[in-house]
């Protein structure tokens, strides 16, 4: 939503005097100020536009501080990841106008099933370490705050069409009104993106619409966001063992359990839906209020071939036929996700003089049914009707409460404080493999946060303490009655300093991030026979973000960044399976590095301006080694890797009301050979410990173009 517009007649020409009142007031609720104490990245909407070359949205925050992606299919479209400062996905808060996105139950984020949401963004926010209070997941590595709320008040018709390797297209159309009548606004758009993917068969199909309509007068505001969202991906989350990557590195498992070729229809399928409903109110000079409403539904399964499959694995009897007794058979199986997300956020604002005050909060409430359908068996073994080999229900429920005060304390300090209460209960009914395990567990999180800012001139210095806490996900209570996970807490120290210098900015920022109860996989095998994550009790992460941009001169513009860290933990004790023995065997570690945590990540980019209207960007990023489990065995890594992009844009000015761009990206333009996530496991066979891991190989050289045209 956005702040209330005064001036309605300067708003019918597109133009507003003051261009603070165009902020969405459900977003500024969350994010970290100019003069907050947090580190952060502010991505504003010409940046998305001019980044957005049809990859997702991790790949586009890549040159980020701290940042590190992956691609399964090896080019960015379909399922991808991120992580900020080593944390992964599930330990990075996002939220799209302020409406909590992370999956409840895994506390993951799937990107995947909004596609192109990017072509509708306004901004983006990017904050490191614990952060603000925002709604929805705890921020254990970050929190990425996307708004799709600006105002936007030019009539447009945008058409774009990008295509490039792998068989990768991306087409959208999107038409904004501006302003109708003195008072409403609506932005629709359409989106297509296909790709076949670098890996074999790792092909997505991704279609998305978004709908916006908003009601504006001079103290209020009322808008409806509706976006959908469906995708259907080959499955590629196997990765390729050590040996195969060296001679085939596109190879594919998924679907070869089928006799002959692979089984074509070894896909994801699913389709998410959200209503956002949003009203803003100007209650008086210094105050301002928001409340929002959301719904979001999602429905789909993964369908995966399964050969020789036991009968009784899926709760079906033998079956006789003739003289024959089939225990087993070939089968085709479907494991389905059935949810419904729902809840509300609020937010009072007042700002006067030295003060701002903030108190928010939001309630949501997620219901998901989990379930396995059999839509087949090779032998034609007749299925009882509607019949579900497991049916799973887990329900979950969410409240924050926060209040954030930020004071001008005089001779340039200010000072800031945000408490939060946040409760969350769950429930689970089982699980597919283990259907007896019943969990009913509520938390209560208090998260204090204060920082002290100093700013002079163009300089910024400043302290920050903040502590987070984080329930466990829903796999991890599979461990069983005996071995239930306790909350995770963090506790996060920064200090940093920036300096604006005109064409020169640069900053650093040290953080500090202690653990306590840190989920990890130790491999250990749980009371009922399942790898879930446990908790350890002592690890952190240490390091100095730096980053900088210059300006030399009207044709060259250099700007990057670099992270160094160490990440630890204390005592760690690993569980090996012994196949010869039986049980397990352990190993203890001291001061071992936490998995996918490297110590050096960095970005760089230098842009040249040869021509009017001509931007040609080379962007760099190197990553430095990441280990696959957390015993820093040189035998389970990610080699380190440097690869660089190149991107030629061309943008005209606007010409008898038609503005277009045209733009080429050559991703890994020296084909830079490298994986960017895996997996690891060992055991105790022949006498001997052996070691298997799972690569994710990245595509070499491949290239993508576009050409977009404004009405």
């Amino acid at each position: 939503m956005m702040l209330f517009l005064h001036g309605i007649a300067a708003a019918q020409t597109g133009k507003l005097s003051d261009t603070t009142l165009m902020q969405p007031v459900e977003v500024t609720a969350l994010r970290a100020s100019d003069q907050a104490p947090i580190a952060k990245t502010n991505i504003n909407r010409q940046e998305i536009r001019k980044n957005n070359t049809g990859a997702d949205i991790p790949f586009l925050l890549n040159q980020t501080v701290s940042v590190q992606v992956n691609s399964d299919a090896g080019n960015g479209i379909g399922y991808t990841g991120i992580r900020i400062r080593g944390s992964d996905a599930s330990r990075i808060n996002v939220t799209i106008n302020g409406i909590p996105y992370n999956d409840a139950e895994s506390q993951g984020t799937f990107f995947v099933n909004i596609p192109d949401i990017l072509a509708s963004a306004g901004s983006i926010q990017v904050q490191r370490g614990v952060g603000t209070s925002t709604n929805g997941a705890g921020s254990f590595g970050g929190t990425i705050n996307i708004s799709t709320n600006e105002t936007d008040l030019q009539r447009a018709l945008s058409i774009q069409n990008y295509a490039g390797s792998y068989g990768s297209l991306r087409s959208s159309l999107q038409y904004n009104s501006g302003l109708l009548n003195k008072k409403f606004l609506v932005n629709l758009r359409g989106s297509h993106i296909r790709s076949d993917g670098y890996i074999d068969r790792a092909s997505s199909r991704l279609f998305s619409v978004y709908g916006s309509a908003a009601w504006i007068d001079s103290m209020q505001k009322l808008q409806l966001n509706v976006f959908t969202g469906k995708e259907k991906t080959y499955q590629a989350w196997y990765g390729i063992d050590e040996q195969t990557l060296a001679g085939n590195r596109t190879f594919n498992p998924a679907g070869t359990e089928k006799p002959g070729e692979p089984y074509d229809n070894e896909t994801d399928n699913y389709r998410q839906t959200h209503y956002q409903l949003f009203y803003n109110r100007k209650l008086h000079r210094n105050w301002k209020a928001s409340i929002a409403l959301f719904y979001t539904r999602g429905m789909g399964y993964y369908e995966q071939y399964r050969a020789d499959a036991a009968l009784s694995d899926y709760g079906l009897p033998d079956y006789i036929q003739g003289n024959d007794t089939i225990r087993s058979s070939d089968l085709v199986r479907q494991l389905w996700l059935d949810n419904h997300f729902y809840g509300s956020t609020y937010s009072v604002q007042h700002e006067q003089g030295r003060r701002q005050v903030i108190i928010g909060g939001g309630w949501s409430g997620y219901d998901g049914d989990h379930y396995g359908k059999i839509p087949r068996t090779i032998k034609e073994i007749p299925l009882p009707s509607s019949y579900k080999w497991y049916d799973n229900d887990a329900r979950k429920t969410d409240f924050n409460q926060y209040v954030k005060w930020t004071e001008k304390l005089g001779l340039g300090f200010s000072a800031f404080i945000d408490l939060q209460y946040r409760t969350v209960r769950y429930r689970i009914n089982g699980f597919r493999n283990n259907p007896g395990v019943q969990t009913d567990e509520t938390y209560h999180f208090f998260n204090p946060k204060v920082g002290l800012t100093y700013s002079k001139g163009q300089t910024k210095i400043y302290a920050y303490y903040g502590q987070a806490a984080k329930e466990p996900n829903r796999d991890d209570f599979e461990s069983g009655i005996n071995q239930q996970p306790a909350h995770e807490t963090l506790q996060d120290w920064e200090a940093g300093i920036e300096k604006n210098k005109g064409k020169f900015q640069w900053s650093a920022n040290f953080f500090y991030m202690k653990y306590r109860n840190q989920l990890v996989l130790t491999g250990k095998i749980n009371d009922v026979g399942a790898y879930t994550r446990t908790n350890i009790p002592n690890s952190y992460r240490a390091g100095l973000e730096l980053s900088a941009s210059w300006r030399a001169s009207g044709w060259l513009q250099v700007s990057g960044n670099v992270a160094l860290s160490e990440n630890k933990i204390r005592n760690f004790t690993e569980y090996i399976d012994d196949y010869d023995q039986g049980g397990q065997k352990t190993n203890f570690y001291q001061k071992t590095d936490i998995s996918f945590s490297p110590r050096v990540v960095s970005a760089a980019t230098v842009s040249i301006f040869p021509w009017k209207h001509t931007e040609i960007s080379l962007m760099g990023k190197y990553v430095g080694r990441q280990y696959l489990d957390n015993t820093s065995n040189a035998g389970r890594q990610l080699n380190a890797y440097y690869v660089q992009d190149l991107r030629v844009r061309y943008e005209p000015v606007k010409e008898k009301g038609i503005r277009w761009n045209a733009f080429v990206q050559i991703n890994n333009l020296f084909s830079e050979k490298y994986e960017a996530n895996g997996y690891t496991f060992s055991y105790f066979y022949g006498g001997g410990l052996n070691t298997e891991n799972y690569y994710f190989p990245m595509a070499p050289l491949n290239v993508m173009a576009g050409i977009g045209i404004n009405l």
